[in-house]
């Protein structure tokens, strides 16, 4: 008998349930054979982990506790947003729909037999009655968390690299600014992560504009601060663009024995130092584009040289390293330059392993769901601190946004 080649096959799906170790005095298991009973089921793995429950803690405990006999415990509170901002729901209105979600409530911290999660308002004036002094200790609560991974056992280097990153605002934002290069208005937040483990070690709110000497500089010296109160005799290395290469920080970076590779605005003088690299460089390109087209091979005949001088500008008080990086091309020429504290490796070393490399940072906030990237549009004081689970981890140990088609049982 002839099978007949175009009759639809039903897909097979695993059905078996899923079991996770206990945790909150419960068993829990996922089960995909009856409708959804929870909007999060895949939050369970997350916080069944545990490895997020110190870190939001100590977020919790930073902030000032104001009401004499508050409903919900801050701790509960920041569990709800954080948890809830893992599963998707990145508004405080989604508080109303999850309060009395089974999964988001034992996540968060509170019983069962204990009534539901916080709804909207208050959710909302958590958010905006945060103070200076309880974001600076957010902030430090965040960073303590990052040394602490290291415990006892202190990394030989620290690389600490700093980026800004646009965020599109839309309506009356606080702190929003017109930005020509982005072409609308933004915020600019900084994101610090380290460039060895990819680690966030900070991130910070700020307006749509190219940073000052001085915010770069308080940023930075906090940061040192912080790890040499730890490890007094640590290297530590700084690498950002070229917004971050301003005279006073690179005073600062010398006075305080940090080492540096940023980047380096381009301007006539430098092309002046350079000129004979930069002409050597075009008649390496002519020469190799004759070669390919006597020999009928199809080559690239691009040249590359990477070349580096002393150099100080006007505003500078002193003299530092330039590292020139040359590229010579069909389609014209193409010249960076980065300044470093370095003076024992090679130019091109220090171009493409040690200042290329800060451009992991940038992979790491592309890599974030935009959404994720979407600062509140709260009426309240913008927050100067932002929470690395909900912004940046994605690339480095966070979770997604977690879909899921199955319910949880819960064993007494």
């Amino acid at each position: 008998m002839k099978q007949d080649t175009n009759a639809v096959v039903s897909p097979q799906f695993n059905t078996d349930p899923i079991n996770f170790p206990a945790f909150s005095g419960r068993k829990w298991s996922v089960h995909f054979n009856e409708p959804n009973l929870t909007s999060d089921a895949g939050l369970v793995a997350v916080a069944a982990n545990g490895a997020g429950d110190r870190l939001l803690a100590a977020i919790a405990g930073a902030i000032k506790k104001t009401r004499r006999r508050p409903n919900h415990r801050l701790a509960e509170l920041v569990g709800q947003r954080v948890y809830q901002i893992l599963g998707g729901n990145y508004d405080a209105d989604d508080c109303d729909h999850l309060r009395n979600d089974i999964v988001v409530r034992t996540a968060a911290g509170r019983d069962l037999d204990d009534g539901p999660l916080a709804g909207q308002p208050t959710m909302s004036r958590l958010e905006s009655r945060g103070s200076r002094a309880d974001l600076m200790r957010m902030a430090r609560a965040i960073f303590e968390s990052y040394l602490d991974q290291f415990g006892d056992d202190p990394p030989p280097m620290i690389c600490i690299d700093m980026d800004p990153s646009a965020h599109l605002v839309y309506g009356e934002q606080q702190l929003s600014l017109f930005n020509t290069r982005v072409g609308d208005h933004c915020l600019m937040p900084f994101y610090v992560f380290d460039g060895c483990t990819g680690k966030i070690m900070k991130a910070v709110v700020r307006p749509g504009k190219t940073p000052v000497a001085g915010e770069i500089i308080a940023i930075i010296k906090r940061l040192v601060a912080g790890i040499r109160e730890r490890w007094p005799e640590i290297k530590i290395v700084f690498r950002a663009d070229g917004h971050h290469t301003k005279p006073e920080v690179l005073d600062w970076l010398d006075a305080n024995s940090v080492d540096f590779a940023t980047g380096m605005p381009k301007n006539v003088a430098l092309e002046r130092l350079f000129l004979n690299e930069i002409n050597a460089a075009r008649c390496d390109y002519q020469r190799r584009l004759e070669r390919a087209k006597w020999s009928l091979q199809d080559g690239d005949p691009t040249a590359v040289r990477y070349a580096d001088d002393l150099y100080a500008a006007g505003s500078w008080s002193r003299e530092q390293r330039i590292v020139a990086r040359i590229i010579v091309g069909p389609k014209g020429v193409d010249v960076r330059y980065i300044v470093v504290s370095f003076h024992q490796a090679g130019a091109k070393y220090l171009y493409e392993r040690v200042y290329c490399q800060r451009g992991n940072a940038e992979l790491f906030i592309s890599t974030c769901p935009p959404r994720w990237r979407r600062p509140s549009a709260g009426s309240g004081s913008p927050p100067q601190t932002l929470v690395p689970g909900a912004d940046s981890d994605r690339a480095h140990g966070g979770v997604p946004r977690l879909e899921n088609r199955g319910r949880v049982c819960i064993a007494a």
